[in-house]
């Protein structure tokens, strides 16, 4: 970057009058950061990297901190830090007060905590001896410090899977507060999840178009007991995190593809999978070799993270354009979503580059046996003509049942994150059991996460994170306090978000059954 583009860009971002003060600040952190240069690769990775094939994210050229760092909040609750001076903790007062300092010396790539713990299992032990209404009060002002402290949609917790005090209270403040931040997932568990306590999570996405859902025995046959979900729905390790988040543009790499579909898993996709391994391999290096972030940050030296615990995640995106691009090169007018012919072709893409990862080392990623961790990645706000992950386009999206049907078979190889949006018309209000049958159907078929979102309630969930419809109305006047509105508004320009087809869901009666 020369020195007067620099400059132009910096104070492009001072005299940005719909940025915060502390929104200015991240940004122009960012852009010191890309003042460096980029981690040594190699021509074919570097050419990759500048034609957007592979695309990092805007993480920086000179990564300085882990992209996802998820604490050991428990531990840190039971030993206090003698970095913060904080002394264990006795009661919820000094839970709640622990928590809310510690939440602001945890680095990310967002600049805020994507993981603020399984806030549930957190404060259960301290709030035995509350009556109702003392944990009500207690944990409402906690919800609005995290929503006016933290401002950001992907600043995230955890519920689930067993019923808890904490969980139903939170539901309640969430049903009436209407915040954005923090986004929430609750796990589920066949076994140790009621009927009742995941309606009650249904009625609360009705009003505040939260939580996600996961499916538990899944998560924990892939990560083991001790994951979390963090900024919109990405799966990790608590103790841990992601070094890296690097995503593969699928759409860019069938347009550079010549030659039949069989070519195409020989030659073209595996040369621009490992152009995206190199990238995150270099990125890797920096981090753990080059920057003393795992030597003396706190978090290391109190054993709240680990670097054994980290892994990579390993992205992809456009797989819809991929597969059209490819049936159309072949003389075949076959759409992803639509055709079983272009559905197994997407599942053939997903198998090969599943095993692919699984055989690709990479060094520092001891969390998940010294390989990346494979991820639906759902877009950014410059995505323009692409599909986030493996989702079927917006406005193209079938029928609850077939839309389930389609993607499910995706969910088992993307054990840090794969989501599919269901928008769902304002009828489902009339039968919330219904939905409550729709989740665990949709576990059964094999999806990993179920997000869904009434089409009538004062949200759009974008890619993941959340933005109050009426931040986006205001946006463009008045800017906002969430830095996720700021992404929210290129990605409403871009993707079109609202243009979700509504589901309907059908009586109780009438509803097909999910096997």
């Amino acid at each position: 970057m020369q020195m007067n583009e620099f400059q132009s860009r910096v104070r492009d971002v001072i005299k940005n009058p719909n940025l915060s003060y502390h929104q200015r600040r991240h940004y122009l952190a960012a852009l010191a950061e890309e003042a460096l240069p980029y981690p040594e690769l190699s021509e074919d990775a570097a050419k990759a990297l500048a034609e957007g094939v592979v695309n990092d994210l805007f993480e920086g050229p000179a990564p300085y901190r882990a992209r996802y760092i998820l604490p050991d909040y428990a531990k840190a609750l039971k030993n206090g830090s003698e970095f913060l001076e904080l002394e264990p903790t006795q009661n919820l007062d000094e839970a709640i007060n622990n928590l809310l300092i510690l939440y602001n010396h945890v680095p990310s790539i967002t600049g805020f905590p994507v993981y603020l713990g399984d806030i549930d299992k957190l404060l259960e032990p301290y709030v035995n001896n509350l009556s109702d209404e003392e944990l009500y009060n207690k944990l409402k002002l906690f919800w609005i410090a995290i929503d006016r402290m933290l401002p950001d949609g992907f600043v995230h917790t955890n519920l689930g899977p067993k019923d808890s005090r904490v969980s139903r209270t939170i539901f309640k403040i969430e049903r009436e507060l209407e915040q954005v931040v923090p986004n929430i997932s609750l796990k589920v568990d066949p076994e140790l999840s009621s009927d009742d306590f995941i309606k009650d999570a249904v009625e609360t996405v009705f009003e505040s178009a939260k939580p996600h859902f996961i499916n538990h025995p899944m998560m924990v046959n892939d990560l083991g007991e001790d994951y979390a979900a963090v900024s919109c729905y990405n799966s990790l390790k608590i103790g841990g995190g992601s070094h890296t988040l690097i995503r593969l543009n699928l759409k860019e790499v069938a347009l550079r593809h010549v030659g039949d579909i069989e070519s195409f898993f020989v030659e073209t996709l595996p040369h621009y999978a490992e152009m995206n391994a190199q990238v995150m391999e270099a990125r890797i290096r920096y981090l753990v070799e080059e920057t003393p972030f795992f030597e003396t940050d706190f978090l290391v030296r109190e054993g709240l993270i680990s670097l054994d615990r980290f892994s990579a995640m390993y992205g992809l995106f456009g797989l819809s354009e991929c597969v059209n691009t490819l049936m159309a090169a072949q003389g075949k007018d076959m759409k992803y979503g639509k055709d079983k012919e272009a559905n197994e072709l997407s599942y053939r893409i997903v198998n090969f580059l599943a095993d692919w990862v699984k055989e690709r080392p990479l060094p520092y990623c001891e969390g998940f046996g010294g390989r990346a961790v494979l991820h639906s990645q759902s877009g950014i706000d410059v995505d323009v003509d692409v599909s986030a992950g493996t989702r079927i386009p917006i406005g193209e999206e079938p029928e609850m049942f077939d839309h389930i049907a389609t993607v499910a078979p995706h969910h088992i190889h993307f054990s840090a994150g794969i989501s599919d949006i269901f928008h769902v018309e304002d009828t489902a209000r009339r039968n919330p059991q219904a939905m409550v049958n729709i989740i665990r159907g949709a576990f059964k078929q094999g999806m990993r996460d179920f997000t869904f979102n009434l089409s009538s309630n004062g949200f759009i969930r974008v890619t993941g994170y959340l933005v109050r419809k009426s931040d986006l109305e205001e946006f463009k006047t008045r800017g906002s306090r969430l830095n996720s509105t700021v992404f929210a508004d290129g990605s409403q320009d871009n993707q079109v978000m609202t243009n979700r087809k509504v589901k309907r869901v059908l009586t109780l009666e009438r509803q097909p059954v999910l096997k």
